[in-house]
């Protein structure tokens, strides 16, 4: 017996596929990521797919070819990502592919660009947002610090984000909210879970106030590569990243590299830079700044802020 997909005809491919990017392209896309190994970046998704045109049915059709003799496992991933994208019409979160136009502006301009996120909430055109990050067993000094620096930016009208983490993510998260503004949290997990599950009705307020957002697909659960992996989109989605408190091997670490990386300017309380060989190292890069308090770090941000509107209308960009 043959197998017979759910989904319409793939129809023909050889017009231009940037112009008839659809549902079909979105479910090739699932399910291509859903076949891509976990500890790979999904981000050489767009890639290989920006190669092919901008197509990822082509993509599909090349790398899972139709089985002449029925079903295969590869078809069945294929039809569950058609059910899928046609039943998250319907959910409270919303799929941005990197071929739609609600995706995300800040992710474009990064190397790793994921090929898709998930949002919860209220998505702004021009989010401009901060992160406040740091460790999750943080002390009362750096938690103060962190909800010090959240007040501050809410008060100049800058999101704050965070990854919802326990210790420095979770006390920037709901200084946010308490003094009334936006705050986004970057997930390391897909939309269908929650991590940590104290946090539970932290992600909900900030689910209806502010964004959640993630680059996993629903079904995926926090695991120990999905965290560094959050934080490299998280960077990229900030104009700036604070760090309070960090350890030599925190996971903090890679966030701010990510940052320098992805050209997006890093504050580092003094202390990290006190207590830590890669802060020291990180200091003396263009566009590391070192704040002595919670002030000097929202100064820094504000200016850099200000700085970036600024440039953004000299060069007349939206």
């Amino acid at each position: 017996m043959t197998h017979t997909h759910s989904y319409p005809s793939w129809g023909d491919t050889s017009e231009d596929p940037t112009l008839t990017w659809d549902d079909r392209d979105r479910a090739a896309l699932v399910a291509l990521m859903r076949l891509t190994p976990k500890h790979t970046e999904w981000s050489r998704l767009t890639e290989q797919i920006s190669n092919h045109c901008g197509s990822a049915r082509r993509l599909w059709e090349d790398q899972h070819p139709s089985d002449l003799f029925g079903a295969s496992d590869e078809s069945v991933v294929l039809d569950q990502a058609v059910k899928d994208v046609a039943a998250w019409k319907h959910a409270p979160f919303r799929l941005h592919t990197f071929m739609d136009d609600t995706y995300p502006a800040q992710l474009r301009s990064v190397r790793q660009m994921p090929p898709a996120v998930f949002t919860h909430g209220q998505l702004l055109d021009d989010d401009a947002g901060v992160c406040v990050v740091g460790s999750r067993d943080a002390s009362d000094d750096a938690l103060q610090f962190a909800r010090t620096v959240a007040r501050e930016l809410v008060s100049h009208n800058v999101s704050v984000i965070a990854g919802l983490a326990r210790g420095i993510d979770t006390a920037a998260h709901q200084a946010a909210l308490h003094a009334g503004g936006r705050t986004v949290a970057v997930l390391g997990n897909g939309l269908d879970h929650v991590y940590p599950r104290e946090n539970r009705g932290l992600q909900a307020e900030i689910a209806e106030h502010g964004m959640l957002m993630t680059h996993f697909l629903p079904e995926y659960g926090p695991s120990r590569w999905s965290f560094p992996a959050r934080n490299i989109t998280m960077s990229a989605y900030g104009i700036a990243t604070v760090v309070v408190e960090a350890g030599e091997k925190s996971g903090t670490r890679i966030q701010a590299r990510e940052a320098v990386a992805h050209g997006r300017p890093v504050i580092l309380n003094a202390r990290v830079v006190q207590a830590t060989t890669w802060g020291r190292a990180l200091q003396n890069q263009p566009g590391v700044y070192v704040a002595e308090s919670a002030n000097d770090a929202v100064e820094h941000a504000v200016r850099l802020n200000d700085e970036r509107i600024t440039l953004t209308k000299l060069l007349g960009i939206r």
